[in-house]
């Protein structure tokens, strides 16, 4: 039975219809609504930018941006909910969205959208008992990125074609798993520079490492969903983490350390392209299409690439990307929805599209060839056939969601996940020993969120 949550009854008697009762401005006021985020002083300053071009826009609503500092976002927003103060829209973590849906905190938005209206790709959906109660603002995409100046180095010092070990672009051409870890071991140079498969490779000293793989606890599902796994069935209703071929997958990843000594000791405490690529000791590496416009586009000093994921069974990829949503005590909940329409529009977030922090939501943009240039036609982006064909097509065709969209309590799941893979990145158990011995855990944590 799942635990009795304190803040539903707090709340039962105000959400029995799942929103408040709508309550109306005078003729000629503007209805005045709350859109929390947890930006710094200069994001919060932008957001308010963006706000204030759509109170221009129109003479119906008025949108005020209130700043939470991120580190206590969700403790916040408890207490408000609490004393009955939340705002009428804010920005959530994805882990998050659920169970604030669970305790009767979000609206319904199935009505945001009219049959014939453009809407945000289904993936991107964020549903409690089948219901939507959010859209990821931004679509996120994971990719093989890479540092080609130092690709093209490695390469020169053995004699070895760019063109052969360079990841491909498209999902026809996606390398399996053997031939990534193969060409990841090319990529690996010991200080006398033999490389990984050399036998007379020290794997003690190395000094160019041709692959490491994001090790959040997140981004390492899809691992398991390209091996024909996942930690959850596809419909939400079993963790199946302890799958064989989810726990086959993730000791792959184990293993390109331990055992094939091309990548650096696994940890998800340095994830981000700026330690790996930006090391320029680490010629290939996993992330989220958003480092284009935080890392690779305005800031990394070197030349990169980007290509699709290599794949076990299944070419796959995921995506997230923080959800906007509408507080159900809202009494504005028709304005607070068309606030967030208004801003999911490409054109009113463009500036984070075109630095490469964001990637558009709507379909169109995919599909619309003029849409796509307008997006992927600046200097922030590596060469544009390579992106439109490796993040714009791959997302499109291959992208399916992060667990967080349509299960609850992943929070708390992907938090015990980090301890549960430690022993295992260190080589002192094997996924399997780990998994077996902490999968009750993990069973509980899901069941006591989902049953």
């Amino acid at each position: 039975m799942k635990k009795q949550k304190v803040l539903s009854l707090v709340l039962a008697g105000a959400m029995v219809c799942g929103a408040a009762a709508p309550v109306y401005a005078e003729e000629g006021e503007k209805v005045k609504i709350t859109y929390a985020q947890w930006g710094n002083e200069v994001e919060t300053a932008a957001t308010q930018a963006v706000a204030d071009k759509f109170n221009s826009e129109q003479d119906k609503i008025e949108v005020e941006v209130v700043k939470i500092d991120h580190d206590t976002y969700v403790t916040k927003l408890n207490a408000m909910a609490t004393a009955g103060e939340l705002p009428d829209t804010g920005i959530m973590s994805e882990a998050g969205v659920l169970k604030f849906a669970e305790n009767g905190l979000l609206a319904d938005i199935s009505d945001m959208y009219g049959e014939n209206e453009a809407k945000p790709m289904d993936y991107l959906t964020f549903r409690f008992e089948d219901t939507p109660v959010a859209y990821s603002a931004a679509n996120e995409v994971l990719n093989l990125w890479y540092n080609n100046d130092l690709l093209k180095e490695v390469c020169e010092k053995q004699g070895i074609d760019p063109a052969e070990v360079t990841p491909p672009a498209s999902a026809d051409a996606a390398w399996d798993w053997d031939t990534f870890v193969e060409t990841a071991q090319k990529l690996t140079l010991d200080v006398n520079g033999k490389n990984a498969l050399d036998p007379e490779f020290d794997a003690n000293n190395v000094d160019v490492y041709g692959c490491t793989i994001n090790a959040l606890p997140w981004q390492l599902e899809v691992w398991a969903l390209s091996n024909g796994g996942g930690y959850f069935s596809a419909d939400g209703s079993e963790c199946t983490i302890n799958s064989e071929a989810t726990v086959d997958a993730l000791q792959k990843i184990a293993d390109l350390s331990n055992v094939y000594h091309c990548a650096p000791p696994v940890s998800s405490a340095a994830n981000a392209l700026e330690s790996s690529l930006g090391s320029k000791k680490v010629v290939m590496a996993t992330d989220g299409a958003w480092n284009v416009g935080t890392f690779l586009g305005p800031n990394a000093d070197f030349e990169y690439g980007v290509g699709v994921l290599p794949y076990m069974k299944e070419k796959v990829t995921i995506c997230t990307g923080g959800p906007n949503v509408v507080f159900s005590t809202t009494e504005h909940p028709e304005e607070a929805m068309e606030w967030l329409k208004w801003y999911y529009k490409e054109e009113n977030s463009w500036a984070l599209i075109e630095a490469g922090t964001w990637m558009p939501i709507l379909d169109s943009w995919y599909t619309d060839a003029e849409k796509t240039d307008k997006w992927i036609s600046n200097p922030n982006y590596p060469d544009k056939d390579m992106y439109k064909s490796a993040v714009v097509d791959y997302a499109k065709d291959n992208a399916i969601s992060t667990a967080w969209y349509y299960v609850n309590g992943t929070e708390e799941f992907n938090a015990t996940l980090e301890s549960v893979y430690s022993g295992v990145w260190a080589g002192d158990q094997t996924m399997q020993e780990a998994i077996e011995e902490n999968f009750d855990e993990l069973n509980e944590i899901f069941e006591e969120n989902n049953m």
